[in-house]
This record gives structure tokens, C-alpha cells and sequence, in this order.
């Protein structure tokens, strides 16, 4: 299921100040397996997303629109450990999460369902929206909607 489409001109301009281009591709093979151990497969959404935009590091900071703008890596190792609480999230919202990085310096961690719907994902877990919305939400400072508590 490919869900890329154009990114916004200031997307893809914040995302190109770190160091993205189009032409971005990251060997997703180190992450595959890396939460199979905690009932967590990588499924065709986060590989992609993750070969698209795995390893880019965002540094933003400011106001945003209805939040803070933080800074936000998709880099599943900045998960580790914590393959359990995408599991019962999973579980919990009958989706299939994919750890994809972290938010806000590793306060939150951000991880992709199957349909390419990213989340905030804590204690709590909250969505961004398709991954093209939702990196529109990171650049721009959009809170996410509150899901589950």
C-alpha cells in the first residue's frame, strides 16, 4: 500500500534543512526484525515510510499552531525497550503499530500503523494522520488527537 504522495513545499523544505532529499533511501534491513522478539513486525506502511525517511533527524523548535514545534528522528533503535508498549497498544486499538522514532527528544516515541497512520505513542497514545499529514503536523506544530488514555 504505497500512501507517498507530493509533500508540502514547507515540509519538504524543513525536512531538506536536515538533510532529506528526494532521492532518500534507507536500507531498512537493521530494523526489520529488531521488535519480533515483543510480538512487532515490520509491515509494508513502516518499511516504507522507513525507506523514504528512516535516519533523518529533525532539530525544530518554537510555537506552533496548537503546540510546541519539538524536534522528532525516525530511527526505530531510538525505541528499544520498548517494543512492549507498541504491542499493547497494538493490541488495544486493533491496529499493528511500528516503532518509527521519537518525538521531542525521546519523550514520546512515534510509530506507523498498516494503513501509514502515524502516532504519538506514550502512556497515552494520540495520531497525527497519514504520514504526509502527519509530518505536516511535526513540522508545523499540530497536536495530535488523543486516542486512548
Amino acid at each position: 500500500m504505497s500512501t507517498s504522495g507530493p509533500l508540502p513545499p514547507h515540509v519538504a523544505e524543513v525536512l531538506s534543512e536536515a538533510g532529506w532529499t528526494q532521492s532518500w533511501r534507507a536500507d531498512t534491513s537493521r530494523w526489520r526484525d529488531a521488535f519480533v522478539d515483543d510480538g512487532v513486525d515490520a509491515h509494508p506502511a513502516a518499511l516504507e515510510f522507513l525507506e523514504k525517511f528512516g535516519g533523518l533527524s529533525v532539530s525544530i523548535s518554537g510555537p506552533g499552531i496548537t503546540c510546541a514545534r519539538t524536534p522528532f528522528a525516525f530511527d526505530p533503535a531510538l525505541c528499544d525497550g520498548e517494543g512492549d508498549r507498541f504491542a499493547d497498544w497494538s493490541a488495544e486499538l486493533g491496529v499493528r503499530l511500528f516503532p518509527i522514532g521519537e518525538l521531542d527528544n525521546g519523550h514520546f516515541f512515534l510509530g506507523i500503523d498498516e494503513y501509514g497512520v502515524i502516532y504519538l505513542v506514550a502512556d497515552w497514545i494520540a495520531r497525527f494522520g497519514m504520514w504526509p499529514e502527519a509530518l505536516d503536523a511535526l513540522v508545523r506544530g499540530i497536536q495530535p488527537e488523543t486516542v486512548a488514555e
